[in-house]
């Protein structure tokens, strides 16, 4: 054995790839219906919402497209997952929303946004884990990183940025944005080698 992760075949990658995605707009979903506060791209995408009267998923589509376009001078390559992620993470969303009933008590306005964070963690792990590309607000971070930014400094500066930006808009923030804030970076980081291929043992 030299180490290397087997290849998986494209139907598999494909699999992982819209799963992950489906799963992604769910984890979108509960943390809207607990109203108890969501991730900074999300209270952009609901502060356009409410200014506009369209829904969240419509969003989601037009800024990830949107977003693609900034890659263009940034030279980063979309995949397949790139622009599945930009066009059907709204539609799985807006399904979900609509799907979902919204929690009426306290406990399980709090059960919803743990389990979508959770949910939204396992779904990164799973696209990502496909291969077939980043989502489009993942390309702009990797973009400026090979331009001399660090990681840190470029998603902390974007996430700043759309978070005022949707506050001023009237999207939710509220105590569970900082929950997510702080626990959505250590549990994608806990699910990702999940999702890795592993190498069958030899005896």
């Amino acid at each position: 054995m030299d180490g290397t992760p087997p290849k998986i075949p494209l139907f598999g990658r494909l699999i992982r790839l819209y799963l992950g995605l489906a799963l992604y707009g769910v984890g979108i979903a509960l943390p809207v219906e607990s109203t108890l506060g969501l991730s900074p791209w999300d209270v952009f995408h609901q502060g356009l919402a409410k200014l506009t009267g369209w829904s969240i998923g419509v969003w989601l589509v037009i800024v990830g497209v949107a977003i693609m376009l900034l890659w263009i001078p940034l030279r980063q390559r979309p995949g397949i997952g790139t622009v599945s992620n930009a066009l059907l993470v709204g539609v799985f969303a807006d399904l979900a929303i609509w799907l979902i009933p919204t929690p009426q008590t306290l406990a399980l306005r709090w059960l919803a946004l743990l389990a979508g964070m959770t949910i939204l963690a396992a779904a990164t792990g799973l696209y990502i884990g496909a291969g077939l590309g980043p989502g489009p607000r993942d390309g702009i971070m990797m973009g400026l990183a090979r331009r001399g930014w660090s990681i840190r400094v470029a998603r902390t500066v974007i996430e700043v940025i759309v978070l005022a930006a949707g506050w001023l808009l009237g999207g939710t923030v509220g105590l569970g944005t900082l929950v997510v804030a702080l626990c959505i970076g250590p549990l994608t980081q806990f699910f990702m080698p999940l999702f890795r291929p592993r190498v069958a043992q030899k005896m």
